[in-house]
C-alpha cells in the first residue's frame, strides 16, 4: 500500500495540464542538486517518507543529455516492523523537451523483490518493457518525469472548472488521468504559510479508495512550482503527503 501511495502522489504532483496545448517555459524552472523530502502520514500517524531529486548524468540518449531524476520511498517508525518498504525510481529526462528516455524501478517490500525498466521512443509513440511493447496516441511519461515536464508548464490560463489529461506508464501499462483545476488557495504547512495552486485528479474507487473519495494536491504558486501537500480519503481515513523540506531551489524568492 505505501507503494501505490508514493507512486501515485509522484504521478498526481505532475498532473497539471498537457493536453490543452499549453507551452512549456523556455527553461526548466528546477535546477542540478534540487531536492525535496516529503512525509506520509495516515492520520496522526508518520507511516512513510518520501524524496526526489535532480542530478547530473553523463549519460547520453539519443546523443542528447539528461537530467538524472531519482525518487526514493521508504517505511517509518513502527511500519518498517510490519511492513519495511525501500522502493526508488529513477528517470533519465531529456534537457530541453523533458520527455523520458529511460524509466528503471527498484522494489523492495518486506520479501517482496522486483527490478524493472522501461525505454521510450516518443516518436514512435511507444514504450518498450521487460513484458513488451505498448503503444500510445502520444507523448507518455513515467511517473517521475511526469512530476518534473508539469511543473515547467505554462499555467497563466488556467480557469476555475477547467479539466486536463496526460498520457503516463505504470505498472507494465499507459494509462490516461483526468485532472481538474479548482482554484487558488492559502495553506498552512510545516514550513508556514504557502499560496498555492489546488487541483483535484479523479481516482478509481476500489480496495484503497472509496466510491466518493476525493484527492487534491496542492502546488505552489510561485516560479518553483513545488508540490507540497496531498491529501485522500481512503476506506479507512485519511492520507496525506506534505512537503517537510526542500533543498537546492532555482528560486529563492
Amino acid at each position: 500500500m505505501i507503494r501505490k501511495f508514493v507512486l501515485l502522489f509522484l504521478f498526481l504532483t505532475g498532473q497539471t495540464v498537457f493536453s490543452q496545448g499549453l507551452m512549456s517555459s523556455a527553461e526548466p524552472v528546477f535546477k542540478v542538486g534540487e531536492k525535496l523530502q516529503y512525509r506520509l502520514r495516515y492520520g496522526f500517524i508518520t507511516a512513510a517518507e518520501a524524496s526526489i531529486r535532480v542530478e547530473e548524468s553523463t549519460a547520453l540518449f539519443d546523443n542528447k543529455s539528461v537530467f538524472h531524476l531519482i525518487a526514493e520511498g521508504r517505511t517509518a517508525g513502527t511500519f518498517n516492523v510490519f511492513y519495511k518498504v525501500r522502493n526508488r525510481y529513477d528517470s533519465y529526462i531529456d534537457q530541453v523537451t523533458m520527455s523520458p528516455y529511460l524509466y528503471t524501478e527498484n522494489i523492495r517490500e518486506a520479501n517482496y523483490r522486483r527490478n524493472d525498466k522501461a525505454r521510450f521512443y516518443q516518436d514512435e509513440k511507444k514504450v518498450v518493457s521487460k513484458k513488451g511493447t505498448f503503444k500510445s496516441n502520444g507523448q507518455t511519461f513515467d511517473v517521475v518525469s511526469a512530476y518534473y515536464f508539469a511543473r515547467n508548464l505554462n499555467i497563466s490560463k488556467l480557469s476555475e472548472g477547467d479539466k486536463f489529461s496526460m498520457n503516463y506508464f505504470l505498472d507494465d501499462g499507459i494509462n490516461k488521468m483526468e485532472i481538474q483545476y479548482i482554484g487558488k488557495e492559502v495553506i498552512k504547512t510545516t514550513l508556514g504559510l504557502i499560496r498555492c495552486i489546488k487541483f483535484s485528479p479523479s481516482i478509481q474507487p476500489g480496495r484503497i479508495f472509496r466510491k466518493n473519495s476525493k484527492l487534491y494536491l496542492w502546488i505552489t504558486d510561485d516560479a518553483n512550482r513545488i508540490p507540497v501537500k496531498a491529501h485522500v480519503e481512503i476506506l479507512v481515513g485519511s492520507v496525506t503527503l506534505e512537503l517537510i523540506s526542500a533543498e537546492g531551489l532555482k528560486y529563492t524568492h
